[in-house]
């Protein structure tokens, strides 16, 4: 009697610790899926976020600054474009301060602070605006050389200029005025066609003549 109540209890006992198995199993897995869709929570919050980050500096990228300092540059050449060309020509070297070009006197790639106006040899070179004559030198790589003060930080500069007939220093002259002719003392251009080098500089650093001057 006793051995099968004993029996009885074994089997009651071990489908309690079934029951217990299965539920602790139960559990375990609803936390395991609880654990899982909070973590996509998180993943998709994290997602959203970076998303909403990566547009918002996408946004930003997209968006045009506008460069004060260029806009002011562009307005002063505007304002400064009442020059005239120091005499009919077309231009055959260009000004190049950024990329070196090809010089066929030294044989080599140099920078160009200038722009050279094709012109025959004594034809007259006329001052680009009024001002006064700072200057008149022989510069060692483009030849005799004046130079005139505008004003507003510009200055014109003409070079490879005849000896002869040249303004003098000190001397306050029109728009148009003559102050040299074209000659051939250009030491860095002498294999080039007869031509005048002019350079001009606003504040001490040069400039493209053709943002300045009408008609080249």
């Amino acid at each position: 009697m006793r051995e099968k109540k004993k029996k009885k209890d074994r089997a009651a006992l071990a489908l309690v610790l079934c029951f217990c198995v299965v539920a602790l199993t139960s559990v375990f897995a609803v936390k395991s899926n609880l654990d899982k869709l909070n973590t996509e929570d998180k993943n998709m919050e994290i997602s959203k976020n970076t998303k909403t980050e990566t547009e918002g500096t996408q946004a930003a990228a997209q968006t045009p600054v506008v460069d004060s300092k260029n806009s002011e540059k562009k307005a002063e050449k505007k304002a400064s474009a009442d020059y005239i060309a120091p005499l009919n020509g077309k231009i055959q070297m260009e000004y190049s301060m950024d990329m070196p070009i090809y010089s066929k006197t030294l044989d080599q790639y140099m920078t160009h602070p200038g722009i050279d106006i094709a012109a025959a040899l004594s034809t007259k070179v006329k001052a680009i605006a009024g001002g006064t004559v700072t200057k008149v030198a022989e510069d060692d790589r483009y030849g005799m050389t004046v130079e005139i003060t505008h004003g507003n930080g510009i200055v014109s500069i003409y070079s490879n200029l005849a000896e002869k007939g040249l303004t003098e220093e000190g001397n306050v002259v029109k728009q148009g005025d003559v102050i040299g002719i074209v000659g051939e003392t250009a030491l860095f251009e002498t294999l080039e066609e007869s031509h005048l080098h002019l350079e001009m500089t606003r504040d001490s650093a040069y400039v493209d003549p053709t943002d300045y001057i009408k008609g080249l």
